[in-house]
């Protein structure tokens, strides 16, 4: 005959119970009804490098949690810039249904630049930081392995890119595919130890790829 016993079949229904109801203090890994937002946890964007007088490549980023660490949703998130120019836009933003607000940031022309986020009620800020430099006003690309390196190349407004052939007796060439304007005139198909240059007179992000070979890409960003 089989017994069987039922003493410890409270104590499990009740860790049941618990994981699901979101038993982990409001974590964020169960179900989780928020309270009043108590606190701001950046989530995206901070610690940056990048190019003076030009936004920022990602997103400011934080999220609204209650005191259990739940997600808050309606909280109005307000930015500024504290120090090193720049700017935030839009200098107001509220939480989503993840507790997430966002904003965009141009550094200036100073470096370091700080950024804080703060709520109605917040006792201290949360402060991003990014750091900037000159952009570069001359930039080369290898071309090699059926690739372009770097794949994307950033460089000032009024600065030349140049191509250098490192591929011994294969051929490739630098066709454009998109840009701002006009595009510029394109490479010839060439080989190994040859070059070729373009000055980018326009703001904006420019597409090239090798017609020979699929998949082959570049992007040219260039920069104020």
């Amino acid at each position: 005959m089989t017994f069987l016993r039922w003493g410890g079949l409270p104590a499990l229904g009740a860790g049941l119970l618990v994981l699901a109801c979101g038993g982990d203090g409001g974590g964020g890994t169960g179900p989780c009804t928020p309270g009043a937002a108590t606190q701001l946890v950046k989530t995206g964007g901070d610690a940056q490098s990048w190019y003076f007088d030009n936004p920022l490549p990602s997103a400011l980023n934080v999220t609204a949690r209650d005191a259990n660490n739940c997600a808050v949703p309606g909280v109005v998130v307000n930015w500024a810039v504290a120090s090193g120019g720049g700017a935030v836009s839009p200098t107001q933003s509220t939480t989503g249904t993840s507790g997430v607000a966002a904003t965009a940031d141009s550094i200036g022309s100073t470096s370091p630049q700080t950024v804080t986020a703060t709520f109605s009620g917040l006792a201290t800020p949360v402060t991003f930081t990014a750091t900037a430099s000159g952009a570069p006003t001359a930039v080369g690309v290898s071309v090699a392995n059926n690739s372009f390196s770097p794949a994307t190349a950033n460089v000032k407004v009024g600065g030349t890119v140049t191509w250098t052939w490192n591929s011994g007796n294969t051929g490739h060439n630098v066709t454009y595919s998109s840009g701002p304007g006009t595009l510029p005139a394109n490479s010839p198909t060439q080989a190994g130890g040859t070059t070729f240059s373009t000055t980018f007179t326009t703001v904006g992000t420019y597409a090239y790829h090798c017609t020979i070979h699929f998949g082959m890409e570049g992007t040219v960003k260039v920069l104020h």
